[in-house]
This record gives C-alpha cells, sequence and structure tokens, in this order.
C-alpha cells in the first residue's frame, strides 16, 4: 500500500477532504453485482424494521443530554494544526472530532501529539477506511490494534468506519460494512475492553442502510450510533425531505436506535454542514446546493439549536473548524473567520451550561426555550420574516453577540437571543 494514497481506482480529493467520484463504472457495477444479496437483505430489513419505528416514534423516550459534550468541532490534527488549537480554545468548546485515515497510518505519531495538547478536551476519533482495509481484515485489525494501542488514553470514543452508503469511500454494500466493524468489535472483546465504539456511520436521509446496520445476524453490539445527517440538499433545516424535517428525521433516527438490539440509546451526529457558494473546488458538492455566508451561519445554529431540542442527540460535530469551501475558517488566503466563527462562539457561550425547556413552535415560528445560570432563554427565529416588540424586560443579542436596544425587533432567518427578566 502507498503510504498518503488511496488504492486505484479510488482517489482522495484534497479539495473538499472526501474520495473523489468513482468513473469507473463497470468497476462499481461489477462489486454491486456481488454484494447482490445484501442489498436484498437491506430492502427486506427496511420494509419490516421502518413501519414499526415510526408507529413507535411518539413514545420514545426522552434522555438527559449534557450541554458541554454535546456540542463538538471537527478539527484537521494535519491543517495548521497550531493555529486549529487557538481557534479552539477562543471558542472553547469541550468536544473535537478528529479524522484518521487508515492509508496514513505514518502519520499517527503527528495525530498523537496533536491529541496529547487536546488532553483536556473530550475526542472522538473518525476512522476512515480505505478499500484495501474492507477487503483484507486481517490488516484492519493489525492496524485497529496499533490505533487503540497507541492512542489508549487520548480518544474518548471511537467512530469505526464512516460513510458507508457511498462506494467512492470504499463499501459496496452494508454486509460489507457489518464485517469491517465485527473486527473492531471483536478487538473490544479480546482486549480493549474499556473503549466505546460506535458505528453505522450512514450519510444522509437514507435510513435504509441504517436500519440493516442496526437489525442484522451479525455477533456485535454498538455503544451508540454514528450518523452523518446532512440535510443540506433541502436548503434549509426546517425543510422537509419525503414529509420529514430535520426533527423529524433525528425522532425516526433515534427511534430506530431505541429499538435496535444492537445499540446502546446514545446517538452522535458525527458530520454536518453546508456548502458555501463560490468556493469551487472546495465546496463538497455543486454550486446549486451551496449557500451564502450569510445563511451558511443561520442554518448552523438552527441545526443545532433543533437537535438540542430534541433531547436525542448525545454529541453534534460540525464539519469543521478550518475548511475553504465548509468551514468556520475559510484558509485560501491566511486564515478568516467567517461570520459563523462567531456565531459558533457565541452560542457555546450561551448554550454550554443550558437547561432545555422546550421549542414552541406555531406557523414557523420558533421559540427555543432553556435556563442559563437560572435565566430564562429564549432563541427566536422564524421561516417568515416577523416582528417583536422589545419589552423593558428582554435583553436581546443577536446571534452573533451584538446587543439589539431596538424598539421592534425583526425576527426572521437569523436567530435572536433574548433573555427575560435579567442581563446576560
Amino acid at each position: 500500500m502507498d503510504k498518503k494514497r488511496l488504492k486505484k481506482p479510488f482517489k482522495w480529493d484534497e479539495y473538499s477532504d472526501q474520495p473523489a467520484q468513482l468513473k469507473d463504472r463497470s468497476f462499481k457495477n461489477k462489486m454491486r453485482k456481488t454484494e447482490f444479496f445484501s442489498f436484498l437483505k437491506t430492502a427486506l430489513i427496511s420494509l419490516l424494521v421502518f413501519p414499526i419505528s415510526i408507529i413507535a416514534m411518539p413514545y420514545i423516550r426522552r434522555k438527559h443530554v449534557a450541554s458541554k459534550s454535546f456540542f463538538s468541532m471537527g478539527v484537521d490534527y494535519q491543517r495548521e494544526s497550531e493555529e486549529s488549537l487557538k481557534l479552539l480554545d477562543e471558542i472553547e468548546v469541550e468536544r473535537v472530532l478528529v479524522r484518521l485515515k487508515l492509508w496514513e497510518l505514518d502519520t499517527l505519531p503527528q495525530l498523537k501529539e496533536f491529541l496529547e495538547k487536546n488532553k483536556k478536551r473530550k475526542v472522538i476519533l473518525k476512522i476512515l477506511q480505505d478499500r484495501e482495509h474492507v477487503e483484507d481484515l486481517d490488516l484492519l485489525e493489525k492496524d485497529l490494534r496499533a490505533i487503540f494501542t497507541s492512542l489508549d488514553g487520548f480518544v474518548d470514543i471511537y467512530e469505526i468506519g464512516s460513510t458507508i452508503n457511498r462506494a467512492k469511500w470504499g463499501f459496496f454494500s452494508v454486509d460489507e460494512y457489518n464485517r469491517f466493524y465485527k473486527v473492531a468489535y471483536d478487538l473490544k472483546q479480546k482486549e480493549f475492553k474499556d473503549i466505546v465504539l460506535i458505528g453505522s456511520g450512514v450519510i444522509d436521509f437514507e435510513f435504509h442502510f441504517t436500519a440493516h446496520t442496526l437489525f442484522n445476524f451479525f455477533n456485535y453490539k454498538y455503544d451508540g450510533v454514528a450518523s452523518l445527517l446532512y440535510v443540506d440538499r433541502r436548503g434549509a433545516p426546517e425543510n422537509t425531505q419525503l414529509g420529514f424535517a430535520l426533527s423529524d428525521k433525528i425522532a425516526w433516527l433515534s427511534t430506530m436506535v431505541w429499538l435496535s438490539p444492537k445499540s446502546k440509546h446514545a446517538l452522535h451526529i458525527t458530520e454536518t454542514n453546508w456548502p458555501i457558494s463560490n468556493t469551487a473546488p472546495y465546496a463538497p458538492t455543486s454550486e446549486f446546493e451551496c449557500v451564502s455566508e450569510e445563511l451558511y451561519a443561520d442554518y448552523m445554529l438552527r441545526y443545532h439549536l433543533l437537535a438540542f431540542a430534541s433531547q436525542q442527540v448525545n454529541s453534534l460535530s460540525w464539519h469543521q473548524l478550518i475548511a475553504a469551501g465548509y468551514g468556520l475558517v475559510d484558509n485560501r488566503e491566511g486564515l478568516r473567520k467567517r461570520e459563523a466563527f462567531e456565531v459558533y462562539k457565541f452560542m457555546f457561550k450561551n448554550l454550554k451550561n443550558a437547561q432545555f425547556l422546550r421549542l414552541d413552535i406555531k406557523r414557523g415560528y420558533y421559540i427555543f426555550q432553556c435556563l442559563v445560570d437560572n435565566k430564562l432563554l429564549q432563541i427566536h427565529w422564524s421561516l417568515k420574516d416577523m416582528t417583536l416588540k422589545n419589552e423593558d424586560y428582554f435583553k436581546v443579542y443577536s446571534m452573533s453577540g451584538k446587543n439589539i436596544k431596538d424598539k421592534t425587533l425583526s425576527i426572521g432567518s437569523s436567530p435572536l437571543y433574548i433573555y427575560i427578566n435579567d442581563s446576560v
């Protein structure tokens, strides 16, 4: 295996931080044909699980989600690592997600050094697969053992595999992933009993793949389920897909986790973002799905509020801190903090010790309510432009932290923080 290179026909796109599209159609068709029975199982399992889980959605148990560990920031240990540490300190976020490529294990010492500098933070390590490790499970076992041994004490949660329902990432069926994950699970059972493993790793609203990872006859268990729940192709997080908005997708996914005999009731959204306009070739999608930096900040905050309000998501990792096409910081010409950086920073400052109370929704008007140091905080936004009188007992802030004293408040796409009866 060539170091720092994916084995052909797979190729890594350094601009968008993901594998390039597989252009060899004959190869893809051949591989998919060999996994026909896995696809059939995926379909049959979905037909059974979907109706049951949808019926069970109203009965799902709520849990207490610790606000400090809910917020997580994706960070690349190979990209401006020292500056990344400074930015993380500025945000004060207490959980990070770091990705390690199995074909770049020569960088393990560099990763360990970075994690040593992040000792005060909880760490999710996402282990990215390549086709060679999917096919050679003995190699996978050897390299996972090296990772678990080297990073003992530095990693809070290991996410095994990622984006399993996209062929360019190396898996051609759920059964291939199931065999892959079982290697990690068996290692945990035999040699590393204290590590925490999460898996599934399905991207987007393709829960038929998720169902197959949660309901099967493989002898393994998850300590929690990882999901890459992007909604960017639908625009705003409140927009629906087949009748499901973000909140509904989370509720359905959490219900399947709750029903599954294979997983503890823990759900981690380990990637989400929106691609930003005029950043090609760094944007991971076409320009059609991209949004302005202003909308990027709006949607990012609203996604976090909706996910936190669900009280079903244990952690939400923003992908990621520094990235030209979709990050909080643009690194094309030096390091430029986007507005979303200040939005994230202010969000964490206000919500890191929040006790969630309720989310009220009426005709596209949203009010997120929580207690912060025994003060009532409401966060308002609306899908249609509205106005609200700024009462004497309000203290109002923009989503980036600017104090607003206007007599009439404009409520729209950008959420406003309103503290009631007290100051921040």
